[in-house]
């Protein structure tokens, strides 16, 4: 199978999931599904980097929890509403990730991952100790307040659709991206930046663009959680935080479109369903992490478009193979 073919396959099935999608708050708890959805933006935000640029950073919860603080304190404090307490957290969002980008990408591999985790756990003591984060307690009771004044969120079904109208207004933004010319140039930097560079393109401007544009979408993933849930908390800009994206980016198939929405759905499913195991959960992540590695490479996702192409070539050579045995003689 091509790459285009390929491709297609993977927009089909992020197709099916957003139908799937519309439909599923009427079966399963809209709670729930909403926590599975902002994930799911902040693991197609954190797979835009990794995936598609080949930047690990370990800092990315930075964006996600310093969004949320920011968003409750807007909101509760504020009073300012729904709308523009979740644009206000996309915004620092935006400007943290131009700062720290300048700094992180000066370097690469491992040295990038660990730039970006020590700046994200400078952020998470920042958090502990600023008076406006509540400390260890975080900012509870965030009002659900409607939104445009109109749409009334306080409504769990209300709210999953807003929500879902979020994450797909930040998918499609990724899945255009990804498309785009300027994609096409970040997967170039991912497979050989000094041939990149060669050809006149400055990677380090498009790896800086790709890291706030990363870093913005996390930030929207985290400011609507926190409005979803009425709540910003440390455990949003932890460290252990950074590793469940990477957890779920892998689990679901890095460089994929739709390897994020499945890989966000299976960790959240685990962690409320085996929630009676208490810290068991990390332990069984931990062995799901280890299988995914060895088995499945290429996370779920990466494993089924694989599985389709080798199915489709398949099916090709043995319609030429009959082809050829059905063709006459030659004289």
């Amino acid at each position: 199978m091509t790459a285009r073919k390929q491709a297609l396959w993977d927009l089909r099935l992020s197709a099916a999931l957003m139908v799937l999608g519309l439909i599923a708050p009427l079966a399963i708890y809209p709670v729930f599904l909403m926590n599975v959805l902002c994930f799911a933006l902040f693991v197609s935000a954190f797979n835009l980097l990794v995936g598609y640029v080949g930047l690990l950073s370990f800092g990315h919860a930075m964006f996600f929890g310093f969004a949320a603080y920011v968003s409750g304190y807007a909101v509760k404090v504020l009073g300012w509403p729904t709308e523009f307490g979740i644009l206000a957290g996309t915004a620092l969002a935006a400007v943290m990730g131009l700062v720290t980008g300048a700094v992180a990408i000066r370097r690469q591999g491992i040295y990038f991952a660990m730039v970006t985790l020590a700046l994200a756990q400078m952020v998470f003591f920042f958090c502990l100790q600023a008076k406006f984060t509540g400390g260890e307690d975080g900012i509870q009771g965030i009002p659900r307040r409607p939104v445009f004044g109109v749409v009334d969120i306080r409504n769990d079904l209300v709210c999953y659709y807003v929500v879902f109208t979020i994450f797909v207004a930040g998918f499609l933004l990724v899945y255009r991206t990804i498309h785009s010319p300027f994609g096409q140039v970040l997967k170039a930097i991912r497979e050989n930046e000094p041939r990149a560079i060669s050809l006149g393109y400055s990677a380090d401007r498009f790896k800086l663009i790709a890291f706030v544009l990363s870093a913005t979408l996390s930030g929207l993933a985290g400011a609507t959680k926190a409005i979803v849930f009425q709540l910003a908390s440390l455990t949003d800009v932890a460290w252990q935080m950074s590793g469940e994206v990477v957890l779920m980016t892998l689990v679901g198939g890095m460089g994929t479109v739709a390897g994020p929405i499945v890989g966000a759905g299976v960790i959240v499913t685990m962690q409320n369903y085996l929630a009676g195991f208490g810290e068991w959960v990390l332990v069984i992540q931990g062995a799901i992490f280890v299988v995914t590695v060895l088995v499945f490479r290429r996370g779920i996702v990466g494993e089924f478009l694989s599985f389709i192409g080798r199915t489709h070539k398949q099916g090709a050579g043995d319609t030429v193979a009959v082809a050829r045995c059905h063709a006459p003689a030659a004289r």
